[in-house]
């Protein structure tokens, strides 16, 4: 069991990191948050049913992991925006293939709410929202209706930032 948990972390360690990486701004606390995100993996390792897909049922793990950790906090630490390495993290491409929209679009996604940034990171890997369900624990049609407000809010501070 502890080979197959090894490489189940291996795998899909780009998981841990972008979820590490969009709930918290200093490297220490995203090392905490790793690290209880792989306890929170091994101890519910066992428990895997196949029932769902592998990535779905680790998005699920780490997500709440996140999700909880963030809201045991006393304060909101201060927000920070996304870097290309939050969202694209196994991307290499070119820098300049990024432009200044793009920056302000990182910058508001760092100012949504947890669950926002849960589904948001969710869609931008082109999970489908049967997938999300799964992760989330959220019905299909408030995901829905969950991202066209995510996608109204983050027009809205772009633009708002372009004039």
């Amino acid at each position: 069991m502890e080979a197959a948990f090894l490489q189940l972390v291996q795998q899909h360690a780009g998981i841990l990191h972008k979820v590490c990486n969009l709930y918290c701004t200093h490297p220490g606390d995203r090392q905490d948050l790793l690290q209880e995100m792989m306890l929170q993996l091994w101890k519910s390792f066992p428990a895997f049913r196949n029932e769902a897909k592998l990535s779905t049922w680790i998005y699920r793990v780490v997500l709440n992991t996140a999700i909880t950790a963030f809201r045991k906090e006393e304060k909101r630490p201060a927000t920070q925006a996304l870097t290309e390495e939050t969202i694209l993290y196994d991307r290499e491409d070119d820098a300049s293939l990024y432009n200044e929209q793009w920056k302000m679009i990182q910058g508001a996604i760092g100012d949504l709410t947890d669950i926002e940034k849960a589904i948001i990171i969710l869609y931008l890997e082109n999970r489908t929202y049967m997938e999300m369900e799964d992760i989330l624990g959220i019905s299909q049609a408030t995901l829905r209706v969950k991202m066209n407000r995510i996608k109204e809010k983050l027009r809205k501070k772009v633009n708002a930032q372009t004039f």
